[in-house]
C-alpha cells in the first residue's frame, strides 16, 4: 500500500496508463503515478516514502527512450516536472545548474540566451536533464559527459550525494548510474561548465541541428534510436542494407526515412515494438554478423 503525507497525498493516482507519459504513446498502468511539479524537495519526500514502503521506484522524465510493457510497471512511477535553471559564476567553471525534470531543449534554448556554448546538440533532443545524466544522452558528436561538472544523485541508502564526472564513469550512452541494477536513485541536479559563445552564433548552431533533424529523422510517436551505433558504424546503415526498411510488425514500423526510429503508425502495443526490436536484430546478424545493442530501456513487467 503506498500512502503520501499532505500535501502530496491528494496527487497519488492509482492504476494509471502510462501512455499518455510515453514518447511512443504505448505502456500499460502503473500500481501507483504521482506527477512532481513543485520542487526538489516534494520530489525527495516522495520517492524516499516509496522506498520506506518496500516499493520499488522508476522515475519518467520526458518519456523518451523507454519502452514500457503492455502489462504496466510495478510499484511508483514518479513523472518528474521539476523544472529549475540556474546561471552564476561559481567554481571550476561550473556556469549553469538544472535539476532533473528540465527539458534538454528548454535548457538549451536557455543557455543559448545566456551566451553560454556546449548543448546545442540538445536543442532538438527530447527528453531530461535526470535521464541525459544517467543514459550520457548526446547528438552530433557531444554528450552530456562534455560539459557535466557534477550531479547530486539521491540515493535511497545513503541520502543526496554528489557524483563527479569521474565518478559517473561515463561511456558511450552509458554511465555508473546506469549499469547499477538496483534502480534506488534520483538524479535532482546537474551543473555544468559551458563556453561563452555570441548568442547569434549559437542559436545558428542549433537552428542547423534542428533542421538536419527534421531531414533525417521521422515525425511522429517514436522511442528515439533504437539501437547504440556499434563502433565505426551505424545501427539505422545497417539496419537499411539488411533490407529492413519499412518493415512492421502490428503497428510499429522500420521508419522509411530512418531505419533506427521505428515509429508507432497508430495502434501499437509494446509487445509489437518488442518483437520487431528481435526480428531486426536477427536480421542485421545473419546479413552483417553484428549484433547490435540497444538503446532504450524496457521498463514493467515483460
Amino acid at each position: 500500500m503506498m500512502t503520501l503525507p499532505a500535501p502530496y497525498a491528494d496527487r497519488l493516482v492509482r492504476d494509471e496508463p502510462l501512455a499518455r507519459y510515453t514518447a511512443a504513446r504505448l505502456g500499460g498502468p502503473a500500481d501507483w503515478l504521482y506527477v512532481a511539479r513543485e520542487s526538489t524537495d516534494e520530489l525527495v519526500e516522495v520517492v524516499s516514502a516509496a522506498w520506506e514502503a518496500g516499493l520499488p521506484v522508476w522515475v519518467l522524465g520526458g518519456g523518451a527512450n523507454v519502452l514500457v510493457s503492455d502489462k504496466g510497471v510495478r510499484g511508483l512511477v514518479v513523472i518528474n516536472d521539476v523544472a529549475e535553471v540556474s546561471f552564476g559564476d561559481w567554481h571550476d567553471g561550473r556556469n549553469a545548474a538544472a535539476t532533473g525534470g528540465t527539458g534538454l531543449i528548454v535548457l538549451a534554448r536557455k543557455c543559448a540566451a545566456r551566451g553560454l556554448s556546449g548543448l546545442e546538440w540538445a536543442a532538438s533532443v527530447p527528453g531530461t536533464v535526470g535521464g541525459a545524466v544517467v543514459n550520457n544522452a548526446g547528438a552530433h558528436g557531444s554528450d552530456m559527459a562534455a560539459h557535466l561538472c557534477d550531479a547530486v544523485v539521491l540515493d535511497a541508502e545513503r541520502g543526496p550525494q554528489l557524483m563527479t564526472r569521474e565518478e559517473l564513469a561515463y561511456g558511450y550512452r552509458a554511465s555508473a548510474l546506469k549499469a547499477r541494477p538496483d534502480r534506488r536513485f534520483l538524479v535532482l541536479l546537474a551543473t555544468l561548465a559551458l563556453a561563452p559563445d555570441d548568442p547569434a552564433a549559437i542559436q545558428a548552431r542549433m537552428d542547423e541541428f534542428i533542421a538536419y533533424r527534421k531531414r533525417t529523422q521521422p515525425p511522429g510517436a517514436s522511442l528515439g534510436s533504437i539501437f547504440k551505433n556499434p563502433p565505426g558504424d551505424y545501427a539505422g546503415r545497417l539496419i537499411e542494407a539488411a533490407g529492413l526498411k519499412g518493415c512492421r510488425v502490428g503497428g510499429v514500423l522500420v521508419s522509411p526515412v530512418h531505419a533506427n526510429f521505428f515509429v508507432n503508425t497508430g495502434d501499437a502495443t509494446a509487445d509489437d515494438y518488442s518483437a520487431l526490436i528481435e526480428h531486426v536484430r536477427a536480421a542485421v546478424y545473419r546479413h552483417s554478423g553484428i549484433e547490435l545493442e540497444l538503446e532504450i530501456e524496457r521498463v514493467g513487467e515483460w
